[in-house]
């Protein structure tokens, strides 16, 4: 098969993949938006949406409560899918994930001080998320930076700010549960401010789509990147720092939220391949997808924390993925 031709198919195929995805978003929306405690018809959304008619209950149900939450979902799975892409690219690392880099146990150790202090939360916890960020970058580089080193600093910080959660749980009494259930994920409490800091952080990190061809030759690990002309000491903290204030966004908002940005860009790539400038796009529909998708069905169940099923079912389908992968090699 020649090149041109091969290249064709894969263009045709990550079209008819987006155009699924798309489709898919489409009718999950309407499906979260109509359905709940709540049943609404389209004509009630629509006037609730345009503001016509006199139903306030269906105007409240969507304004306030469904379509935050819905597009809050939305935004998280695609920030964190996208993060997931980026720091796998840079780290040249394929179990590379926004929580890589201490960005969860970070926020976790905000959140649960602010929970025994009275602070306030979200702030709380994006400050933590930064800052473990900021430990991070500080140890890589002064140890050398190169991804390995990275990688290693992320463990050792969030493994570091992991035992802190733990000493803040033993010592929070009876706040210990508001402790637990952030730390499970959950988007219940989502509001339109929420919706905005996170898709800041999507906007962000899908700039990241500019660097595409940079993307693709630092995933070759080594040193490809310098070789094929990437400017490595500038591209990859900028890019690393846009990818790690899309996934705080995320976790400071609605606690962790684990496998997304692991399990969302190997199932794209087995999908439509490696390159970053069509992977980068479909990620952020397939994280999206199923971000919101696991919320509408933990809504459905009772509020469970959506942290919880993410984690449940990401776990056995990754592993699922590392042995197809391994089987095909």
């Amino acid at each position: 098969m020649r090149i041109t031709d091969r290249i064709r198919q894969d263009r045709k195929r990550a079209f008819l993949c987006g155009s699924l995805l798309l489709v898919a978003l489409i009718a999950l929306f309407f499906w979260r938006i109509t359905s709940g405690d709540v049943d609404l018809s389209l004509s009630d959304v629509a006037g609730a949406l345009l503001g016509w008619g006199s139903n306030d209950q269906a105007h409240v149900i969507v304004r306030v409560v469904r379509l935050p939450r819905i597009m809050a979902s939305m935004g998280a799975g695609a920030s964190l899918a996208v993060s997931g892409v980026v720091l796998q690219a840079l780290l040249a690392n394929p179990l590379a994930e926004p929580y890589t880099l201490g960005i969860a146990s970070g926020a976790a150790f905000g959140a649960s001080l602010a929970i025994l202090s009275g602070w306030v939360v979200t702030i709380s916890a994006f400050a933590g998320a930064l800052v473990a960020l900021a430990l991070v970058m500080a140890i890589s580089w002064r140890s050398g930076g190169s991804t390995g080193h990275t990688v290693l600093a992320g463990i050792v910080v969030g493994s570091s700010l992991s035992a802190g959660v733990t000493l803040a749980k033993a010592l929070a009494g009876d706040k210990v549960a508001g402790i637990v259930f952030w730390l499970m994920g959950g988007f219940a409490g989502a509001s339109w401010g929420s919706v905005f800091w996170v898709w800041l952080g999507v906007l962000i990190v899908s700039s990241s789509l500019f660097f595409s061809s940079d993307l693709d030759a630092l995933s070759l690990g080594g040193n490809n990147g310098a070789v094929l002309g990437v400017d490595e000491r500038v591209l990859r903290p900028l890019l690393a720092v846009a990818a790690a204030f899309s996934a705080a966004s995320v976790v400071s908002f609605f606690g962790v939220i684990g496998f997304v940005g692991l399990v969302v860009p190997h199932l794209v790539r087995i999908s439509i391949g490696a390159s970053h400038r069509v992977l980068l796009p479909l990620s952020m529909l397939t994280g999206a997808l199923l971000l919101s998708g696991a919320d509408g069905i933990v809504r459905e169940l009772g509020e469970l924390p959506v942290g919880v099923l993410t984690s449940l079912v990401g776990g056995p389908f990754f592993c699922w993925i590392l042995i197809r992968e391994r089987g095909r090699g």
